[in-house]
């Protein structure tokens, strides 16, 4: 599976047919710093299914969410973020949470037949690595087109 980056927006995926958008989101509700404003500003759908399940007490490390926001745009909420700091040296960032996140979200992508968008997923105020995200994405999704999309500088 070959891994195309992008110069752009991933809110704003390129191609034709299904797409989804993936992001990382924490366990504890706290939606207002990084990719999701991005998200927040152009759908509101996504933001209130996780304060949703926020309010459910169903923000599982390792669970997804795929939210319709565009007849041919999904965004998908995954849980692989534990709490916003790093504590103890250790980055909120889930690295095994993240695995099984992608494997929920290359089912997902089967059954719509889309390619999947994302940011560098995990490695902003999650704290992760690209060079451990990568792998991840490459075994966990594999034979479905995927996008990393970088902000242009």
């Amino acid at each position: 599976m070959q891994i195309q980056y992008i110069t752009g927006d991933a809110t704003a995926p390129i191609g034709d047919g299904n797409k989804i958008i993936a992001h990382v989101c924490n366990d504890i509700g706290a939606w207002g710093a990084g990719f999701v404003l991005a998200i927040s500003k152009r759908w509101p759908q996504p933001k209130a299914e996780y304060l949703k399940e926020k309010s459910l007490r169903s923000l599982t490390l390792g669970t997804v969410s795929v939210i319709q926001v565009e007849p041919c745009i999904w965004v998908a909420n995954m849980i692989a973020q534990r709490g916003i700091r790093t504590q103890d040296g250790e980055p909120p960032i889930r690295y095994a949470a993240l695995r099984q996140c992608l494997g929920i979200l290359a089912a997902e992508a089967q059954k719509l037949q889309a390619t999947v968008h994302m940011p560098r997923i995990g490695c902003g105020l999650a704290g992760g690595k690209w060079e451990s995200v990568e792998p991840l994405i490459r075994v966990a999704i594999p034979g479905t087109e995927v996008f990393v999309y970088d902000l242009p500088r």
